[in-house]
């Protein structure tokens, strides 16, 4: 159990007293506790014993979960209402309406004189109860009914987390960990999938290792967690390798997982962290329902993570040629480069020998080399004294450690600021300056869009550093984040974009309010999911052309399975138009929504004012 459960269990039974503060609390997150479980009781009956929820309870049987699954994992189903939930737990269970927002089940309503004055967070969503490894209930996960998008609306986000709450923080949770843990304990090997149904599908198969990380980012606190069982890791997601197709994991992914896990002393060895391999476009819960099997014997043959990498790394370029081997090596180093230990670094050089013919000895000086030149060559002690500027109009003591645009730009070896940012996206680097020079918007802008969604190498890198740097510490406080020893803790490459993003000549995101804020939020990441969008459709359209030309050439069983591919790549060009549509919904609903946004203060700039013109 968790520190302090375990400190209050301890101090119990010795007949130690617990101070008046620690009392307090406690009873604070037992009545929380209390209103989350009448939340996920209430949906649960509205799925199982109203007309209402009788559609959901259709889709979930078709999906395959028996009765017997969804009652006890206690699904539920939140209906479309803005209220329904908020003012049957209000005006019957004696629940104030500040209690359902502090849970995360109820956001504060815009027009608080109408109803209860908070609106249900769920709408229109399966829902899934999480529980920590006590089985205490910490949050809830949602998902919308079908496909995103299908009957014309725009539905928002396929899954739908509670948010940052005193019970819930994602980077520590572990769907279905309080069902697993000892069958983990148990087998030696923990199983992870992407999503809540994957997870459920093991389960109710009798595979009750399986747990999901609530996404595709796992963290060192989620790895933490697992260790307490188990030092053996399968990871069964989709794997895309060239990252393009939307929520998959790609091998940057795989290899920002590597460097993660160097980096904390969870015991656990590279060589026991592995890949299932997946069949072709199937997930892991149609791989459990159909050829379970299959699924056995994929998760008894997982790859080791770093020979994964070196595999798909391989197949992506021609190692028949110079120039394909130099970009092998090059993709494939930062990742050996990641591993602690020696031997096993050494094991893996000779793979990468093996595999593509390249010399250990020259194996090893880029291995121990230093990327020099050009803008994202600087060495680390090339920067700017950060810690020892401070901002214009501030005392030495009040600007120790600080580090503003000015400071940056004045320094006696200023940085190639424009060079250093033609290296990514003008989206990529709006969206750091917001994670850097306004830590209060961190944790939404992280809610909003994961790292592995910008394309960059280098901004992916910023993105994870920024994040890390502002996980709760062991007692759930955040501390506060200092941009100055964020830069001073990162390579010469990525602290050299942080100072560049930092110093871009443009208004300082500080003075905007906060629906402006929200507002370049929202509109960079619709930005960022179109352009991964439009990377996908290129990709599927010259997939489709091959496609149809191979079926048009083939006859007998080939031309059969052509033509299933075929068929398989319209389909996806279709949801990818589905998606399109839905992502100009939404950038029309914000063009709307901000017109009625207050102006942005003036700044001596060149840049628009407005969002509505920003935008535009």
């Amino acid at each position: 159990m968790p520190f302090p459960d375990a400190l209050r269990t301890l101090a119990a039974k010795a007949g130690v007293e617990i101070d008046e503060r620690t009392r307090r609390e406690d009873a604070r997150r037992a009545r929380l506790r209390e209103v989350l479980e009448t939340g996920i009781a209430f949906y649960h009956s509205v799925l199982t014993a109203s007309k209402a929820g009788q559609a959901a309870l259709d889709y979930l049987r078709g999906r395959g979960f028996s009765d017997e699954t969804i009652e006890v994992f206690q699904l539920g189903w939140a209906p479309e209402s803005w209220d329904v939930m908020s003012r049957r737990l209000v005006e019957k269970r004696q629940i104030r309406p500040e209690e359902l927002v502090e849970v995360g089940l109820a956001s504060p309503a815009r027009s608080p004189s109408r109803g209860v004055g908070v609106i249900d967070k769920f709408r229109g969503r399966v829902l899934f109860p999480i529980r920590d490894q006590n089985g205490a209930p910490t949050g809830i996960g949602g998902r919308i009914l079908g496909a995103e998008g299908a009957d014309g609306r725009d539905t928002g986000p396929k899954y739908l987390n509670t948010p940052g709450t005193p019970l819930f923080d994602k980077s520590r949770t572990l769907y279905l960990i309080d069902k697993a843990k000892g069958p983990i304990r148990k087998s030696g090997q923990a199983v992870i999938v992407e999503g809540y149904t994957d997870a459920l599908m093991a389960h109710q198969a009798g595979f009750d290792n399986v747990v999901a990380s609530l996404g595709t980012a796992l963290t060192p606190g989620q790895v933490a967690l697992l260790t307490r069982y188990a030092k053996r890791i399968a990871l069964a997601y989709d794997v895309d390798p060239a990252g393009q197709k939307a929520g998959t994991f790609g091998a940057h992914a795989l290899s920002g997982l590597i460097g993660q896990l160097a980096a904390t002393e969870s015991g656990v060895e590279l060589d026991e962290v592995r890949v299932v391999r997946l069949p072709e476009g199937r997930d892991p819960d149609e791989v459990v329902r159909e050829t379970p099997d299959r699924w056995r014997e994929e998760v008894r043959t997982a790859q080791p993570i770093v020979e994964y990498l070196v595999d798909t790394y391989a197949r992506a370029y021609d190692l028949k040629t110079p120039g394909g081997k130099a970009r092998f090596v090059d993709a494939v180093m930062p990742t050996i480069r990641s591993v602690p230990n020696p031997v096993m670094r050494d094991a893996y050089l000779q793979l990468v020998h093996r595999v593509s013919g390249v010399e250990e000895r020259t194996l090893l000086e880029v291995l121990r080399g230093q990327r020099l030149g050009g803008a994202s060559g600087l060495a680390r002690d090339q920067r700017p004294p950060l810690a020892s500027v401070a901002p214009s109009g501030a005392s030495r003591d009040e600007g120790q450690g600080r580090i503003t645009a000015d400071a940056v730009i004045a320094s006696a070896d200023s940085l190639p600021i424009g060079d250093i940012l033609r290296g990514v996206l003008p989206q990529e680097a709006e969206l750091l300056r917001l994670l850097l020079l306004v830590p209060e918007l961190q944790l939404k802008v992280v809610d909003a869009i994961g790292p592995d969604q910008l394309p960059n190498t280098v901004a992916r890198e910023l993105f994870r550093a920024v994040v890390k740097a502002r996980e709760p510490d062991d007692h759930g406080v955040h501390p506060p984040f200092s941009l100055s020893a964020l830069v001073q803790s990162l390579d010469a490459e990525t602290a050299a974009l942080a100072q560049a993003v930092v110093a871009r000549s443009e208004p300082n995101p500080r003075e905007l309010s906060d629906a402006d804020l929200a507002y370049e939020l929202e509109r960079l990441t619709i930005d960022l999911e179109e352009r991964a969008l439009d990377e996908r459709a290129d990709y599927v359209q010259s997939a489709l052309a091959e496609a149809e030309a191979l079926a048009e050439s083939e006859a007998g069983a080939g031309a059969s399975e052509r033509h299933a591919a075929v068929d398989r790549l319209v389909r996806e060009s279709q949801a990818i138009n589905d998606q399109r549509r839905s992502l100009h919904r939404r950038r029309e609903q914000t063009r709307l929504l901000s017109r009625t946004a207050p102006a942005r203060p003036a700044a001596p700039t060149t840049q628009p004012t407005t969002p509505t013109t920003a935008a535009s």
